[in-house]
């Protein structure tokens, strides 16, 4: 029975317990040709003394080069890396990388001049794939990246027509559900705080806000629509532009948690009850979501999820670059609490 050790063994102590090199273990791993028997035996007594559990996935990419991948968000605002969506993502994707041995380099790519240094950075081969995040719509990088023969996976993407593989949530129908299920609790003026018109994301929940209020043959009015950027003050100054504005309005779809969070701070300020007068609905289901006054119904992205398949795909693309795009959309849920 093999002695468990405290921590992850890695492929590297294997190596070094057997006496021999990285990628001889990998070849054993692999079951491959080529490894005398004596030496066979060496590396599974080690993996058997170590505990070592081989990954498929990590399995998979034998000849890496440098057991790395980036992580990039490419968001310009410095405000936004406080809100909840960054560390989410970010533990998302560790999580998925845990027992793979690949490292996770976290970067920020702000500027043209970053971008240019960051391709360069990566064609070095010191990542051997990049997973995107937070992309404007007219941002290059990924056709940089893809130009530049490196594997790339975007979460979310720039456009309903993106030629880089991707992972998103079905951003259009959770709004859409999240919208029919104020009107069915009676709710018949609602209005909505975007997030920034430049982001395919938040595009795609207005689309989905506009969508719900057809459906229920609700006509869709202008001054029910207010944009913010994601971050609690855009909800906070956005909502209270739109009950100044439209002081009908009964019911309120955020494009974001923390933007909803800030909904509710100008609500009550407004002397607004929430739901009795106003209704609330986020979107995201981070932790903030169960941590506000009244908790939050919201839609959920599946986070977790998502940053499981960027790795996967991340993977797929590393393993073989020649075929299709893959674009993959999860489905949402709507998580009903004390706010709706």
């Amino acid at each position: 029975m093999g002695r468990q050790r405290p921590g992850t063994p890695t492929l590297e102590e294997v190596a070094a317990l057997a006496g021999v090199g990285r990628g001889t273990v990998s070849r054993v791993i692999n079951n491959a040709a080529g490894v005398r028997h004596s030496t066979r035996m060496a590396v599974e007594r080690a993996i058997a003394e170590l505990g070592y559990v081989p990954n498929l996935a990590a399995r998979s990419l034998a000849g890496r080069r440098a057991d790395a991948v980036a992580l990039v968000m490419t968001e310009p605002d410095w405000r936004q890396f406080g809100e909840p969506f960054f560390s989410s993502v970010v533990g998302a994707v560790g999580d998925a990388l845990t027992d793979t041995g690949v490292q996770l380099l976290l970067t920020l790519v702000r500027t043209d001049v970053e971008r240019r240094h960051f391709v360069e950075y990566a064609r070095g081969g010191r990542v051997d794939g990049v997973l995107l995040m937070s992309v404007h719509a007219e941002d290059p990088l990924p056709d940089m990246l893809s130009e530049a023969g490196l594997p790339t996976v975007l979460l979310g993407r720039r456009s309903g027509d993106e030629a880089v593989t991707y992972v998103d949530a079905d951003n259009v129908g959770g709004a859409r559900g999240a919208v029919a299920h104020l009107v069915r609790t009676g709710r018949t003026a609602i209005g909505t705080v975007t997030g920034p018109p430049d982001m395919y994301v938040a595009r795609s929940r207005l689309r989905g806000y506009r969508e719900g209020l057809e459906r229920a043959g609700f006509e869709i009015r202008p001054s029910w629509i207010v944009e913010g950027d994601f971050t609690q003050e855009s909800g906070r100054r956005a909502t209270a532009e739109l009950i100044a504005r439209a002081p009908e309005v009964d019911a309120v779809l955020a494009a974001s948690d923390t933007m909803a969070a800030g909904a509710l701070e100008a609500l009550r300020a407004a002397g607004r009850r929430v739901p009795e007068d106003v209704a609330v609905i986020g979107f995201d289901d981070f932790p903030l979501a169960q941590h506000t006054r009244p908790q939050l119904t919201t839609v959920r992205q599946p986070l977790e999820e998502m940053g499981r398949a960027m790795v996967q795909l991340l993977f797929d693309v590393m393993r073989d670059s020649s075929g299709a795009w893959r674009h993959v959309i999860l489905r949402t849920e709507l998580v009903e609490r004390a706010s709706t």
